[in-house]
C-alpha cells in the first residue's frame, strides 16, 4: 500500500480536529469545555464540590489549557444540573448538562441552553443493589487477607504517603481483592467507596467488555469489518478495517496525535460521528500498533450502528455490563448526539472497577452468570499482531499485558488510564488491584512496581 506524505495527510484530516494554536479562540473554547465538563461530571456524578474539583481534578491537566481553565469562571446551576463557562463575549458559554445514568454531555460551541432539551436520555431507574451480598451489592464485602497483612497495608500506604511508586503523584483510592473479597481499601480525603472519578482510558477496557457481551449475543462479529456507517461508500478502503483491529489498536488510521489527545471530541463539543470517522489510512490495517482513542470510539460507534436502535444502544453499557456487575455508580457519558465517548469519558468508583476486575479474573463469569463469551478474556489478553515498541507492557484487545514486569505473574494484565488509573488482574492468584489517582501531567505512578508490592504481600 502506498502511504500518503504527511503534508497530504494533513490536507485531508478533519480541519476541526487538528491541534489548535495555543493562542487562538479555539483553544479557549476547548479550555472552557474542559472546565465545564469536568466540573459537571465530578459534581453531579460524584458529589464533589466545585472547590474540591478546582483544587484537584482541574490541577495538573494538559499544559495547553491549564492557565486558561483556571482563569475562566464557571457557573454551576444545581437545579438545572448544568455547568457553564463563558469564554467569548460574542458566543454563548460552553455548557455541560447532566442526565440520569448518562452523566454529563457538552453542548457544541455556540449552542445555548435551549439545546439541552434535545440531548439523548436514558432515564430507566438505576437498580438499588447495595443491600445484596458482595460483589453485586455492598453487604459482606470485606475479607481477611492471606499473607502478610502488615506488608499489604504498608504497600497500600506507600501509594498515598511516600514517593516509592511515583514522586508528586496523587493517589485517591486503592482497593485490593483476594478470592473475591476486599482485603485492603483506603481513600484520600474527599473520596470514598461511592465517589466516582473519570476512568480515562480504563474506559477502553469497559468498551471491550460491552462489545464482548454483544459478540456473545450474536449482534456483531469482531473478525468482520467494523460497520462504521461513514465508511460504506464504494471505494473507501477503511471499510475493510475489522472490529478486532480497532480493539487491538491496529487500524492503520492516521490521527494528529497518538494516544489520549482527541481534544475536539473530549472537550471541544465535537461528536463521535464528526471527530472519529474522518481520519484517513496511514498504514495497512493490522500492520502497525498505534495507541489511539479513535479506534475504541469507532468500535463503539460501529456497535451502535449495528444495533440499529439508538434507545438500545444507549442502554447497552448499563443493562448488558454495569448493572449485572453491580456497577450502579458508573456513568458512561455521550456526546450531544448520543455517541458514547467510551475511550475515556466514564465515571466510576474504585469498588465498581474492582467488580469489573472480578469479571475479567473469572473469564467473563460474574456471580455465576456468564456475560462474556467463553475464552474472550484469554483472547483479549493474548498479543496478536503488532505490539507497542515504546513500553514494557504488551497489548491485547483493550487490555495491557504485564507479563514482562518483575514480580508479576505471566498471566497478569491491566486496564490503565491517564492520571494513574489502574485495574490490575492476576487470575492465577485470584487477585484484583485497583488504584485511582489524579496524578498531574508529567508525574508517573509506577503501576508494575505497585502491583508487584501488593502481590508480594499476599499468598
Amino acid at each position: 500500500m502506498r502511504l500518503l506524505p504527511l503534508f497530504m495527510l494533513l490536507a485531508v484530516v478533519p480541519a476541526f480536529a487538528q491541534a489548535p494554536a495555543l493562542d487562538d479562540g479555539r483553544t479557549r473554547a476547548i479550555a472552557a469545555g474542559y472546565k465545564a465538563l469536568t466540573l459537571c461530571s465530578a459534581h453531579f456524578n460524584a458529589g464533589r464540590s466545585p472547590a474540591q474539583v478546582e483544587a484537584l481534578e482541574l490541577r495538573g491537566i494538559y499544559p495547553d489549557y491549564e492557565a486558561q481553565v483556571h482563569a475562566l469562571q464557571a457557573s454551576v446551576d444545581a437545579q438545572a444540573r448544568t455547568v457553564s463557562v463563558a469564554f467569548d463575549p460574542a458566543l454563548p458559554p460552553r455548557i455541560a448538562a447532566w442526565r440520569p445514568n448518562l452523566g454529563c454531555a457538552q453542548l457544541p460551541v455556540g449552542a445555548d441552553t435551549k439545546a439541552i432539551a434535545a440531548l439523548p436520555r436514558f432515564d430507566t431507574r438505576t437498580p438499588d443493589l447495595d443491600g445484596e451480598p458482595w460483589p453485586r451489592g455492598e453487604r459482606d464485602a470485606l475479607g481477611t487477607a492471606r499473607g502478610d497483612a502488615a506488608a499489604l497495608q504498608q504497600a497500600v500506604a506507600a501509594a498515598f504517603d511516600s514517593p516509592k511508586f511515583g514522586d508528586g503523584t496523587a493517589t485517591t483510592g486503592v482497593v485490593v481483592l483476594q478470592d473475591g473479597r476486599i482485603v485492603a481499601e483506603r481513600y484520600r480525603d474527599g473520596f470514598g467507596p461511592h465517589v466516582a472519578q473519570r476512568t480515562w482510558s480504563v474506559a477502553k477496557s469497559l468498551a471491550g467488555a460491552v462489545i464482548g457481551v454483544a459478540v456473545r449475543e450474536g449482534v456483531i462479529d469482531p473478525a468482520q469489518p467494523a460497520p462504521v456507517p461513514e465508511w460504506q461508500r464504494p471505494g473507501d478502503p477503511r471499510a475493510a478495517i475489522t472490529l478486532e483491529q480497532l480493539l487491538r489498536m491496529s487500524s492503520g488510521l492516521y490521527s494528529d496525535t497518538a494516544g489520549n489527545r482527541t481534544d475536539a471530541l473530549y472537550f471541544g463539543g465535537g461528536t463521535v460521528a464528526e471527530a472519529a470517522t474522518g481520519w484517513p489510512l496511514q498504514a495497512t490495517p493490522g500492520t502497525r500498533f498505534r495507541y489511539a482513542n479513535n479506534d475504541i470510539v469507532l468500535a463503539i460507534h460501529a456497535l451502535r450502528a449495528r444495533s440499529g436502535d439508538d434507545a438500545r444502544a444507549l442502554a447497552r453499557p448499563y443493562t448488558d455490563l454495569f448493572w449485572p456487575l453491580g456497577m450502579t455508580r458508573t456513568h458512561a457519558e455521550t456526546d450531544w448526539q448520543g455517541g458514547f465517548v467510551l475511550s475515556s469519558q466514564v465515571w466510576s468508583t474504585a469498588r465498581d472497577l474492582a467488580r469489573f476486575g472480578l469479571l475479567l479474573q473469572d473469564d467473563g463469569v460474574f456471580a455465576g452468570r456468564r456475560l462474556l463469551p467463553e475464552g474472550w478474556v484469554r483472547a483479549a489478553t493474548t498479543p496478536s499482531g503488532p505490539q507497542p515498541a515504546d513500553r514494557d507492557f504488551g497489548y491485547g484487545a483493550t487490555l495491557w499485558l504485564l507479563q514482562r514486569s518483575p514480580g508479576v505473574p505471566a498471566d497478569a494484565f491491566a486496564a490503565l488510564g491517564n492520571r494513574g488509573q489502574i485495574v490490575a488482574v492476576v487470575p492465577s492468584r485470584k487477585i484484583v488491584i485497583v488504584r485511582r489517582g489524579e496524578d498531574p501531567a508529567g508525574k508517573k505512578f509506577d503501576e508494575a512496581a505497585f502491583v508487584a508490592a501488593v502481590l508480594a504481600a499476599l499468598d
